[in-house]
């Protein structure tokens, strides 16, 4: 079992930065794979990155790329997500995400595995872009 906390979300106007935050405590063998994903009201959840524990490769969806950075902490068992040139489309609920993975894990590949439904999830932190 993988019990995940976010912090880090509020309100900021367009073009500001944000850095969320996700504390992972339980199995560590379930944080190989970790990573970001967001929810707005009335639309389907979506991938915004992921990372595998030894972050030799990260995804990122197309809308934050060059925008948003994902970063861990092993040692920590800390996940982060630096948001910058935040925009009025990033308003979303942003949800922590972990799962195992053997072999070769890299973003892509925990990508997929976090898209499972067996996968880990935080309670989320809501993200508000005004313009």
């Amino acid at each position: 079992q993988v019990h995940l906390v976010e912090s880090g979300g509020g309100s900021v106007q367009a073009g500001g930065s944000l850095r969320l935050s996700c504390v992972a405590s339980g199995s560590t063998t379930n944080t190989v794979c970790m990573g970001w994903f967001r929810q707005a009201p009335g639309k389907e959840r979506e991938g915004v990155a992921s990372i595998s524990r030894g972050a030799l490769t990260v995804y990122y969806a197309d809308s934050v790329k060059g925008r948003f950075t994902i970063s861990r902490d092993n040692a920590k068992n800390m996940l982060y997500l630096q948001m910058h040139s935040l925009k009025p489309e990033d308003t979303a609920s942003y949800y922590c995400a972990a799962q195992s993975c053997v072999g070769y894990c890299s973003g892509t590949v925990c990508y997929a595995r976090l898209s499972r439904q067996d996968a880990y999830w935080g309670q989320g932190t809501q993200v508000t872009v005004s313009s």
